[in-house]
């Protein structure tokens, strides 16, 4: 089979999906992109998460052709092609139905960043698309959708890194990573900051976003040019032993 061990982290990824609760039945599909061989591995449409396995997964060109697979790929497949030519560093994609995602991209409205949660991962508000016009959806919808994504970011000239993650109005979120697992990271993340963001609408009515020094300070410590966050890369080699003696104590 093509892309063994993509196939393998693209089916993990979208179980992963299924245990972390934010799918239900066969809502929601992951994709993995091979950039070397131009070619995306997908779910396929329709099928339970308890079912699947990685010979299940379907190849496809970015012209979404079907490269190698028995069944047929996932009914969002064209969406996420779009996103993978319009967004070259990235390479994984995942798409939920989400309850709180869900709820502000029915509402139509962008998930502003109210506190640290959501700026440790963005570098600012999560942007909802414009709905789809009758045309684009009779031209080819699913494809249009990716379009409404790209449009949103370059419109706002928002960089796909620093914000992965899109609502789509009145369907729900996508989000996406350097690999299918860093999708699903994030598209789990867009979750749960969506359900803060929905609490704290609950207590506060129309509260105030995050301060913009603080937002900034957050997302650079993360994934800023000289982040801090978390432990320096391992030397290579055996880790070495502390010093003897007092003065090795001190």
């Amino acid at each position: 089979m093509l892309l063994d061990k993509l196939r393998g982290a693209v089916c993990e990824a979208n179980l992963e999906l299924n245990r972390r609760g934010i799918v239900l039945y066969t809502w929601g599909n992951v994709s993995g992109i091979d950039r070397g061989h131009g070619l995306v591995v997908i779910k396929p449409s329709g099928i339970p998460y308890e079912e699947m396995r990685p010979e299940h997964m379907v190849v496809v060109d970015l012209d979404n052709r079907v490269v190698e697979g028995d069944l047929r790929p996932s009914s969002d497949t064209r969406t996420h092609t779009v996103l993978y030519r319009a967004f070259p560093r990235i390479g994984g994609i995942a798409h939920t139905h989400s309850v709180h995602a869900v709820a502000w991209a029915q509402a139509r409205r962008s998930l502003p960043c109210l506190g640290t949660t959501h700026a440790d991962h963005c570098s600012g508000p999560i942007p909802c698309t414009s709905p789809l016009t009758p045309e684009e959806v009779g031209r080819d919808y699913e494809a249009e959708t990716g379009n409404a994504i790209v449009r949103r970011f370059a419109e706002d000239r928002l960089d796909p890194i620093a914000i992965p993650m899109v609502l789509v109005a009145g369907h729900g979120p996508f989000a996406w990573g350097p690999s299918p697992d860093e999708a699903v990271r994030n598209a789990v993340i867009l979750e749960e900051t969506a359900r803060m963001a929905t609490l704290t609408t609950a207590v506060a009515g129309n509260p105030q976003p995050l301060e913009d020094y603080i937002l900034s300070y957050h997302y650079e410590r993360k994934h800023g040019k000289d982040a801090w966050y978390g432990q320096p890369e391992a030397p290579p080699g055996p880790a070495r032993k502390r010093p003897s003696g007092k003065r090795g104590n001190v």
